[in-house]
């Protein structure tokens, strides 16, 4: 096990990785498209889609609903302004009005639970996917795609799992070869959705950790919920 910066985050994601493909080996299509409550978010057929934004570029397109800041993210918001960046650049960054962004800065007391619709698996896949995808390209690549236009999704488990391990493995190794100059550069990755450009990629690297680490328990978690469905 490596003790360096970018050591210690390598083996956290092998690790995540090595536990993750474990819990998907026989993933069936009836399970990934599985919905287990009313409202779900999923991929669905480009006609039949439930939310206003959206996307990807074939005949099946990943849900997403409009644009917020959920409470979950108040904390991040804070930041971002102590941080010294402007209200109106933290709007931009989480496509919101200057408004809500003053709202949410404004907030004091408690902070309730997020009330975001429930995901299925092939949401869940989806949304790694484009991730891991558009980060290599806005790290590694051109940075001139858009993430959201890269991953053809596809009610297809066996597919969709096939391109998903292949976007992982080409962010693995690239990653790998980061240097430390590299891992304090701030903006290494222009990844246009989120706060990459104005962080160190270390922080990038981090946060993509554990993004895959958090919505991989969860699918983890819709596996055993559908093993004992009935």
């Amino acid at each position: 096990m490596g003790t360096d910066r970018l050591g210690l985050l390598l083996d956290q994601f092998d690790c995540a990785r090595q536990r993750a493909q474990v819990r998907l080996a026989g993933l069936g299509d009836e399970e990934y498209l599985w919905e287990p409550a009313a409202d779900c978010w999923s991929i669905r057929r480009r006609g039949e889609a439930r939310t206003p934004r959206a996307f990807g570029p074939g005949d099946w397109v990943l849900d997403q609903g409009a644009p917020d800041i959920p409470p979950s993210e108040y904390a991040e918001v804070a930041r971002q302004a102590a941080d010294g960046m402007s209200v109106a650049k933290i709007a931009e960054d989480w496509s919101v009005s200057v408004r809500r962004v003053e709202e949410v800065l404004a907030h004091t007391g408690p902070v309730l639970p997020d009330r975001t619709p429930v995901t299925t698996i092939a949401w869940r896949l989806g949304h790694l996917h484009y991730g891991f995808a558009g980060g290599w390209e806005w790290a590694f690549g051109e940075r001139r795609r858009d993430p959201k236009l890269m991953v053809d999704f596809t009610p297809d488990a066996s597919l969709a799992l096939e391109g998903f391990w292949a976007s992982v493995d080409r962010w693995r190794e690239a990653v790998a070869n980061v240097t430390d100059e590299q891992l304090d550069t701030v903006g290494f990755s222009q990844y246009p959705y989120g706060s990459d450009p104005d962080d160190p990629f270390v922080d990038v690297l981090w946060g993509g950790n554990l993004e895959f680490i958090h919505h991989m328990s969860e699918i983890a978690l819709l596996r055993d919920l559908w093993q004992h469905r009935a």
